[in-house]
């Protein structure tokens, strides 16, 4: 019990809490945009592949790294855009598409780093985003301001989704599409620009991986992160307070066990630790997802003037 206590009245716990959840509260957001708005969209896990490594590409060039968050957003809106074609235009499967996404921008992102550096064994680094010594918070001013963008993006979202015409719109269009569009909703107009925008805040995920909690960009990085982002929209209910709350929960389990691990009195196989934060993230889900009031829309293909 000592060991826990010690553990979490360190303030580099909790530092490292924060760090983690970042990714995830960004590519949560992505997903809940576009759960939202009716489309699942199970290419973030390639998405946040491509956009860790074009924003660490651009800034590798000599881009600001600033300018290399942009283009891993850019990068995200693109392969969200395509998604968008696929599932919006033509109606396709959301799973297959989004499975699809994943698979390409996963290749591609590969493809692009062998083409750029064929004779290179140890990835090259970039000076990533430096912590915000100035903000005087604790546990903040050890962050980058990528966190602090992913924790205000949650109000900016939650006010955009509840208290915006557009807003409403994009959940009309995830709720009842054939009511939105009575009302003059341009239904297809606006589950694409969902998907683009959170395809976008997926990309910008995966650039905070290589632009600030690491400084390269190395094959498996993302490791399954876009996959707990599905998951940790369906235990937020679809909304972005809950959202953050999930990817602080799972964060505080992923750094209890690195903690664990660290220790050297560990009563378990190592194995045991890896799988307390995933394990304790679906026993959560488990308990939520009952309850959950998901999109009545969500997964549909919409056609104008269908019934």
């Amino acid at each position: 019990m000592t060991e826990y206590l010690d553990i979490l009245l360190n303030p580099a716990f909790w530092v490292a809490v924060l760090r983690i959840a970042t990714p995830l509260i960004l590519g949560t957001l992505g997903v809940l945009l576009c759960e939202r708005a009716g489309v699942l969209n199970l290419g973030i896990e390639g998405i946040m592949v491509a956009g860790a490594f074009t924003g660490w590409l651009a800034v590798y060039l000599g881009a600001p790294l600033w300018a290399g968050v942009g283009v891993a957003g850019l990068a995200g809106a693109l392969f969200g855009l395509l998604h968008a074609g696929l599932t919006v235009g033509l109606a396709l499967s959301q799973h297959v598409a989004g499975l699809g996404i994943t698979l390409l921008a996963t290749a591609l992102s590969a493809f692009g780093y062998r083409v750029s550096f064929p004779k290179v064994n140890t990835p090259p680094t970039v000076t990533p985003f430096a912590p915000m010594d100035w903000l005087g918070v604790p546990v903040l001013s050890a962050q980058t301001p990528l966190t602090l963008l992913a924790l205000l993006l949650v109000p900016v979202i939650g006010w955009a989704l509840y208290r915006t015409p557009a807003g409403l719109a994009v959940r009309m269009a995830g709720e009842n599409p054939h009511a939105a569009e009575g009302q003059g909703v341009p239904v297809a107009a606006t589950r694409t620009a969902a998907v683009v925008a959170g395809s976008a805040l997926m990309g910008i995920a995966g650039a905070f991986l290589t632009l600030s909690a690491f400084n390269s960009f190395y094959f498996n990085m993302v490791n399954g992160r876009g996959w707990i982002c599905v998951a940790l929209v369906v235990f937020a209910g679809w909304r972005p307070g809950k959202a953050l709350l999930g990817a602080l929960l799972f964060a505080f389990f992923d750094a209890l066990q690195l903690r664990l691990q660290q220790s050297g009195d560990a009563l378990l196989p190592y194995q045991m630790y890896l799988m307390l934060p995933y394990a304790l993230s679906i026993l959560a889900l488990v308990l939520v997802a009952r309850k959950a009031a998901y999109p009545q829309a969500l997964m549909k293909p919409y056609r104008k003037g269908e019934r």
